[in-house]
């Protein structure tokens, strides 16, 4: 197969674009009033301190769809590419890229010292052995970063996956926040700059 030399320097030219989202955006389709996350893709909200050369300009629109979702009341990093190859490779079905959320939860009522109160055996179960719409879960990585905040690692994305976990065990999801997907992450990259 020999590729033309054209469709090469067009291939060169597409974006991936690493975005914070804030809470309150889809990260897909314009749905019910609420505005897609792309609306934030603009000059006035590229960072600064961004250390690519590459800056704004509309055709970067053209065709720039997410690669995996980040529901509309979750916030963190999100990435918008026109790379189909890049989007294969994070949420295809042979994907094995990782997923990390920062995960703030509340155990019935109760709210600061969650650790404390919650059950090994439940945690062990967020690990592995849940099964949502009635397929089994990849194993996770979940683990306690504070009192009560969890930190899972995922290598699939389901819909609404991690708040559905937790409700399997008793747990709420007061804050969730995605800070790395694969070797990417968040960084200091301010909410709703890209």
């Amino acid at each position: 197969i020999e590729v033309d030399k054209r469709a090469q320097g067009q291939q060169e030219q597409q974006v991936t674009i690493l975005l914070h989202k804030p809470m309150g955006y889809v990260s897909g389709q314009a749905e019910d009033g609420h505005t897609p996350a792309v609306a934030l893709i603009n000059p006035r909200t590229h960072w600064r301190e961004d250390p690519g050369r590459m800056r704004f300009s509309p055709p970067q629109l053209r065709g720039l769809a997410p690669a995996g979702r980040l529901d509309i009341d979750s916030v963190g990093l999100l990435v918008l590419t026109q790379d189909g190859r890049v989007a294969r490779q994070l949420i295809g079905e042979d994907s094995t890229v990782d997923k990390e959320y920062l995960v703030r939860v509340q155990y019935g009522e109760i709210a600061t010292d969650v650790q404390a109160a919650f059950p090994a055996a439940q945690l062990a179960r967020l690990c592995h052995g849940l099964e949502l719409d009635g397929q089994p879960l990849k194993r996770a990585k979940v683990e306690w970063q504070n009192p009560e905040q969890l930190r899972f690692v995922l290598t699939e994305g389901k819909k609404r996956q991690i708040r559905r976990m937790c409700e399997l065990v008793g747990l709420k999801v007061v804050g969730l926040k995605r800070i790395r997907i694969g070797r990417v992450t968040l960084g200091n990259l301010p909410v709703g700059q890209w």
